[in-house]
């Protein structure tokens, strides 16, 4: 179901990704600095999740600064949360690279005015931990004021997200946090000798068993 998404004075594109049977929560999905919501990735994602009983939304936003990035997010967490045709209980906010950035940064900023009651986790896939070969400086703040659950899904081999440091940060986190590590990956989640339907089958697995988990630990 293609979507319309007022923002300021412009619309941001988006799409339903619709289960068949009734649904209590969904999860908003958005691309990283290139490229837009049809990020192969993404769409593997939401129809594998979408398959599975979860709502998904993924919407396109062009900027490439951070802060407008996480307006735009912001704008899509409301909108789901206020339409009358998905009733959902709870929403989980994921994003590829920069999307994955943005997507923490609300979360972040919704957590300080006390309106997070919505938001029941994230998940980072490929998360951008640092600028290639500028690992001293860490784009971690955001993620150190996380209380919901984490999940990162990395490359063991991708050059913005250094393996030791991303476990650094990971460990100081106060939020229930898992990472899986896709091996030998890069930034875009190639592996030499792989196939790209074949590492989307393991990212799909993995976020979908943390979702259910997630879900259930909510439920009980």
């Amino acid at each position: 179901v293609k979507v319309k998404i007022p923002f300021g004075n412009k619309y941001l594109d988006a799409v339903f990704s619709v289960p068949a049977k009734t649904l209590t929560h969904g999860v908003i999905l958005t691309h990283g600095a290139g490229g837009d919501m049809n990020f192969p990735q993404l769409v593997s994602l939401a129809a594998y999740l979408a398959s599975r009983g979860v709502l998904c939304l993924r919407f396109t936003c062009k900027g490439l600064n951070v802060a407008y990035r996480a307006r735009a997010y912001k704008t899509v967490v409301e909108y789901l949360k206020l339409s009358d045709d998905y009733k959902l209980s709870g929403v989980f906010l994921a994003g590829r690279s920069m999307g994955s950035r943005a997507a923490a940064s609300v979360i972040r900023q919704l957590s300080q005015d006390g309106d997070d009651d919505f938001i029941q986790g994230l998940v980072c896939l490929s998360y951008p931990l640092h600028r290639p070969k500028l690992q001293s400086k860490l784009r971690d703040e955001d993620l150190l004021f996380i209380r919901c659950p984490v999940l990162f899904v990395s490359g063991s081999a991708d050059e913005m997200c250094e393996k030791q440091l991303l476990e650094d940060v990971v460990s100081k986190m106060k939020a229930p946090k898992k990472i899986h590590w896709i091996d030998k990956a890069n930034h875009g989640m190639a592996v030499k000798g792989r196939t790209a339907d074949d590492i989307m089958e393991e990212i799909n697995t993995q976020a979908f068993s943390w979702l259910t988990e997630n879900i259930e630990l909510e439920h009980k």
